[in-house]
């Protein structure tokens, strides 16, 4: 009996000996790096770790509007009320590599408008005046408004803070605009007998053709401050007075 124990005994030995010998064998076929990767590519079919979403925000579009007056202009030419002005842009965005930094340019309009005190706009090249447009003393109208509108294009080098999600985060932007004048005209009302009468002149004489302006934002998100400054005149040279605008107001961008 004994030895009928035994050799069963040496049976199931040598039988989980050749298994183990077996199995290492067989797990011997694999390199370490083949297990990792194994082990990698397995755990990657289970996982719910996904790549953050990003939004390339470009700010495709920008609607611009703000407070709109002459930073320098000579002690003749008075101005009243609130002058204000309307941009509106479609813009796209280049980004520079992979960096926070992008260059941006497009289309756009701007419409400015300025109200004079007491004073008219006299395009006139004859009679006293001579050849060139002057702001002279009228107190006919008790409102009277100067308005020009351009066709500029915008050249913003931007900053975003957050490129993963760019309507979101600090962002900033400088460049320049340039424009083409695409009319301008005076507007006044008057009262006679009790009527209203409203006057309005459609001019462009005497105008500066081009309009190049520096600009400025800064803010976050769809929101920025927005700042203008004027590097050419209203009129010509030598063709009207010295009147260089400027301008400041809310931006709201986005897509």
């Amino acid at each position: 009996m004994f030895k009928r124990i035994a050799a069963f005994i040496i049976f199931i030995l040598c039988s989980s000996f050749s298994l183990f010998a077996q199995k290492n064998k067989n797990v011997s076929l694999f390199s370490d790096a083949d297990r990792k990767s194994a082990r990698d590519s397995s755990a990657g079919l289970y996982t719910n770790k996904l790549p953050p979403i990003t939004k390339y925000s470009r700010d495709f579009w920008m609607l611009q509007l703000g407070y709109y007056n002459f930073a320098s202009k000579p002690d003749s030419v008075k101005v009243k009320g609130l002058g204000y002005t309307t941009r509106v842009y479609l813009a796209y965005d280049f980004p520079i590599k992979k960096s926070k930094m992008s260059f941006a340019t497009g289309v756009g309009i701007n419409a400015s408008v300025v109200f004079l005190d007491n004073q008219i706009l006299a395009n006139n090249d004859t009679g006293a005046y001579g050849s060139a447009a002057h702001i002279i003393n009228n107190s006919t109208y008790k409102r009277y408004k100067f308005t020009t509108a351009y066709l500029q294009a915008p050249f913003e080098l931007r900053y975003y803070s957050n490129i993963q999600n760019r309507n979101i985060g600090f962002k900033a932007a400088i460049g320049l605009e340039v424009g083409t004048l695409l009319g301008a005209h005076t507007k006044g009302l008057r009262s006679v007998g009790g009527t209203t009468i409203k006057d309005k002149e459609n001019t462009k004489r005497y105008l500066s053709p081009w309009n190049f302006d520096a600009i400025a934002r800064i803010g976050w998100g769809n929101f920025t401050i927005f700042g203008t400054y004027n590097v050419t005149g209203v009129f010509k040279d030598l063709s009207g007075p010295a009147l260089t605008p400027m301008s400041i107001g809310l931006c709201v961008s986005g897509l």
